[in-house]
């Protein structure tokens, strides 16, 4: 009896010692569910402990539907969904400690976005079985959010929000080793917008500016496709990098932008080409050879531009280096 009064005071202990502990920790039960939701989760996650101790309805304090928490994983060595769950994660040691997490999360009850960072630690008995799983949170959300704010300005660029030319840089070589593995075709689009020295000089650099803002969403606005990039290549150049398109779908991105910008009807008294801003394109299709550079797709681009603007502008011109495709290949 006095062993027994000894364990249950020690057990009565450490559930009060973690539910005073600073940082958010709920235990789940081998069952998954709730055996402590401390008072610092409660904060946390605007649910208080009566509401889930004793419930596997942890997940509703965390995401708007139903879906495992790092703990729920880890009890129920599922680990092959890390991948799908979680932005960030640690793969499963082979001594099987624990599992580490990062994750935005909705907070439905707290009515915030944050983003946690989770650990996950299971308890064994003596005999090696499993009997709860430990779960600690922190909020990472101001951290997450400086870094974004500093990769965005690594790669976006400061004047129209869209990718930079260092974004651009990275990407092509990037798409053009990816293409040229699988034998696939690359496309590039390369825009000018239509006497815009005379633009500036005549309407002043802050209406230049906001013009080039104003053409960047209208041509951002007109690619659909998450894969595709689009970019600022320099001053009043704009650059979209098309993987796995051949040249009848790079023409018609080319040609909705195009009339996107049309659209826009933004005064350019100054042209020669109409009474509002235009743009010329130059559109490339390659399928990427080993012997041969990334520059080839863009010199092509750059041959189509100059041709679109030799022909008079406010128009698409398409061009084949000896490498694109052939009639067969599109």
């Amino acid at each position: 009896m006095e062993q027994k009064s000894v364990s249950d005071g020690t057990h009565a202990f450490a559930v009060r010692l973690m539910q005073h502990l600073v940082v958010p920790t709920f235990v789940l039960d081998a069952d998954r569910r709730v055996l402590i939701w401390n008072r610092a989760c409660e904060r946390l996650t605007g649910v208080p402990a009566s509401e889930v101790v004793g419930t596997q309805d942890h997940w509703c304090a965390f995401y708007d539907a139903p879906r495992y928490c790092l703990a729920d994983i880890l009890a129920l060595d599922r680990s092959d969904e890390l991948q799908t769950l979680y932005a960030s994660h640690t793969e499963p040691s082979e001594s099987g400690f624990g599992l580490r997490a990062e994750n935005w999360c909705t907070m439905p009850r707290a009515g915030n976005r944050l983003y946690l960072a989770i650990d996950a630690g299971p308890i064994f008995d003596d005999q090696g079985n499993l009997v709860a799983v430990v779960e600690t949170l922190r909020d990472m959300t101001e951290q997450k959010l400086a870094q974004t704010a500093l990769q965005n300005l690594a790669t976006r660029d400061g004047l129209t929000g869209i990718a930079n030319r260092r974004s651009f840089d990275d990407r092509l070589q990037l798409e053009w080793l990816r293409t040229q593995r699988e034998h696939q075709p690359l496309s590039l689009i390369l825009m000018d917008v239509d006497f815009f020295k005379r633009y500036n000089d005549n309407y002043g650099h802050q209406q230049g500016d906001e013009c080039l803002r104003q053409v960047a969403a209208a041509m951002a606005a007109a690619v659909f496709r998450p894969a595709d990039l689009v970019a600022r290549y320099g001053g009043e150049e704009f650059v979209v990098i098309m993987p796995n398109t051949n040249e009848t779908g790079a023409l018609a991105v080319a040609e909705r932008i195009c009339e996107r910008i049309r659209e826009l009807a933004i005064a350019h008294a100054y042209s020669d080409v109409a009474a509002h801003v235009t743009v010329s394109i130059g559109a490339a299709t390659l399928i990427p050879q080993a012997e041969h550079p990334s520059s080839e797709l863009v010199s092509a681009a750059d041959a189509a531009l100059y041709a679109a603007k030799h022909a008079g502008r406010d128009r698409v011109v398409a061009s084949r280096a000896p490498e694109a495709l052939t009639e067969e290949a599109s």
